[in-house]
């Protein structure tokens, strides 16, 4: 912490040059010196409390987000508080990264109309639901990981893994979406153009089920970017930060985070900064 450090070495070197070093004002120093001694007990027991907030969100949040958590748990701070806390415990949210896109060269059966244009704000559940595949590196191998979110609360409402990236795996996504939300005709599933989702025992089934095919424009993650950024939070919050012994290993971290903690725990701006299921309980959704 800057002012204790300053606070330590005064007696040795000027304060003021002290305070240029450390990049921080006279007047803000003195003021912290001068600060009551439970002013700091209270600092420490508000530190604890971020960094259990800190832990629970798998280091996710940034201020804001740890500030409406705390609040929403009883815990009475001020946001400035939270901020100046957790920059001087050197608490941050672990970095993001921009996703990368996988480029498929193979022949494709035409793809279906983009009936989403990039519109994610949907008013109901089972309006549309979005899509997509990605892979995660174990010492065993790949892992391969399908998701289906639905637009409406951004919750994972079908998922499937496996050590191929076949047809099988999808259609399992898909089949445990249908079997959680029991969607009315008309329903849309939005993907990117892979070759997978084009395949015609796909498109069977989803027509089998009154669900209409929808796909990015060649290229854009733009136009799947909310499937693609749940894949993002998952590799930032989780998958960079393990080294998986087996695909077993991140099958069960992959769960955990999927089930108890993105869909039941974890907080959204775009949904008011509550989680996913909160947000579907508050809309009324069984």
């Amino acid at each position: 912490m800057k002012y204790a450090f300053i606070r330590k070495h005064e007696h040795e070197h000027r304060v003021s040059r002290l305070c240029a070093v450390m990049q921080v004002s006279r007047s803000g120093y003195y003021a912290w010196r001068e600060r009551p001694a439970k002013d700091g007990a209270q600092d420490n027991e508000l530190l604890l409390q971020i960094h259990r907030v800190h832990v629970q969100s798998r280091q996710a949040y940034g201020a804001k987000k740890t500030w409406l958590a705390l609040k929403s748990q009883g815990v009475a701070c001020g946001k400035h508080s939270v901020a100046r806390l957790r920059k001087q415990a050197g608490i941050e949210a672990r970095r993001k990264q921009r996703f990368r896109i996988t480029v498929e060269n193979h022949a494709t059966a035409p793809a279906a109309p983009n009936l989403v244009q990039q519109q994610f704000k949907v008013a109901e559940p089972n309006r549309i639901w979005v899509g997509d595949m990605t892979f995660i590196r174990t010492r065993q191998g790949w892992l391969y990981l399908a998701t289906l979110l639905d637009l409406y609360s951004r919750r994972v409402i079908g998922w499937s893994m496996s050590d191929r990236p076949d047809l099988t795996l999808i259609l399992n996504a898909f089949d445990m979406a249908l079997e959680q939300r029991r969607p009315k005709a008309g329903l849309i599933h939005h993907t990117d153009q892979g070759p997978i989702y084009a395949a015609r025992k796909y498109r069977e089934r989803m027509a089998a089920a009154g669900v209409t095919p929808s796909m990015s424009a060649k290229g854009n993650a733009y136009d799947n970017a909310v499937a693609e950024s749940f894949f993002g939070n998952l590799k930032n919050e989780l998958v960079h930060h393990c080294d998986f012994e087996s695909r077993d290993a991140a099958r069960a971290a992959i769960f955990d985070y999927i089930e108890l903690f993105y869909n039941r725990s974890r907080i959204h701006q775009s949904l008011g900064y509550v989680s996913p299921i909160e947000f579907e309980r508050r809309g009324g959704v069984a």
